[in-house]
């Protein structure tokens, strides 16, 4: 049977380990498209917006509650696509527990 001091030394490297993979998602790139690609961002692992590019064909029309439409659908997939991978990575580290704030 583990010693108490064991328990600790493997929560402490169970630790160490999940920030490890919290830095290497944070490094990951997540391209996201709305529109039809007229709108295109792209996102790291920490939800963050990194660019925004929209097509002038698109401004050009002046409907600009679409780009409002077209941005916010894509600032919204990005950060899903960033957090649900951020989970499914720390959920395996997690061996199937579900953690409140990191797997579930």
């Amino acid at each position: 049977m583990a010693s108490f001091t064991d328990m600790i030394r493997q929560a402490a490297q169970i630790g160490e380990t999940l920030k490890q993979k919290q830095e290497e998602l944070a490094q990951r790139r997540f391209e996201v498209a709305s529109g039809g690609g007229m709108v295109r961002m792209t996102f790291n692992g920490k939800s963050e917006a990194l660019a925004c590019t929209i097509a002038p064909e698109l401004l050009a029309a002046g409907d600009v509650r679409m780009v409002e439409d077209l941005v916010l659908s894509a600032v919204n997939e990005g950060i899903r696509q960033s957090q649900d991978a951020m989970k499914e990575e720390l959920g395996k580290l997690a061996g199937g527990l579900k953690i409140p704030g990191v797997t579930a």
